[in-house]
């Protein structure tokens, strides 16, 4: 059994995704970033980054306790690595994959967040930020969009590169994208969205999220955190 310790964002996706792919038996812990749930003791022993996803193998390909893993990108590779899915065995298709995935962790991920915040949440609308991120959303979706010109998916057949880049891709509207802009982007995002698996991780999504509006006090919670934060 894993037990995902989740809330309903895209980083969390990734996961459920991954979990229903592959039909693992796992058990949701819902840590709910609005009202504080990622600065318990007992959450940020398993992700001292005090954000979500985190798991917790029981059953590890080696002997001993049980393993904590923090971080989507982490949890996504090892989860691959422990079935022998959705990453590819060969050395040139694994770096493929690999490196799709780490693009997805480092840019898509927090440009498209950047977005979000400034055009979604900030208290002040600051132009400047805003054009800045819409931009540089738009410039990764062309590069996905230049990808996906001859192939069907991101790295070779079906892998956590894609499981990792689709749920940053929902949210395009209030991203300020077109998918009719990235014509080969949207038909993956169609391909991908069509998928049982991934219709079933949404699913599960609203069930454990009933209310997705951001209210004001879960702002001062989500967007209020320094340095201090982490000394408590």
């Amino acid at each position: 059994m894993i037990d995902l310790y989740y809330w309903t964002t895209p980083n969390g996706h990734k996961i459920t995704i991954f979990l229903e792919e592959t039909g693992l038996p796992y058990r949701i812990v819902p840590v709910n970033i609005g009202v504080g749930d990622q600065f318990k003791p007992g959450f940020l022993a398993l992700a001292p980054n005090n954000r979500i996803p985190a798991i917790v193998d029981d059953d590890p390909a080696e002997p001993g306790p049980p393993l904590s893993v923090f971080e989507s990108g982490a949890i996504l590779l090892y989860l691959a690595e422990k079935t022998g899915r959705f990453l590819p065995r060969d050395l040139r298709g694994r770096v493929e994959a690999l490196q799709w995935l780490f693009w997805q962790m480092a840019g898509l991920g927090p440009m498209a967040g950047q977005n979000h915040h400034f055009s979604q949440y900030a208290p002040e609308k600051i132009p400047y930020a805003i054009e800045r991120y819409v931009k540089e959303t738009g410039r990764l979706y062309a590069v996905l969009d230049r990808r996906l010109a001859d192939r069907e998916f991101v790295a070779g057949g079906y892998s956590i590169a894609d499981m990792a880049a689709y749920p940053w891709i929902v949210p395009h509207e209030r991203q300020g994208q077109r998918l009719e802009d990235f014509p080969n982007l949207k038909r993956w995002f169609e391909t991908i969205g069509a998928r049982a698996a991934v219709q079933r991780a949404y699913e599960r999504a609203k069930a454990i999220n009933t209310q997705p509006t951001v209210s004001e006090q879960a702002k001062k919670i989500l967007f209020g955190q320094d340095a201090g934060t982490v000394a408590r």
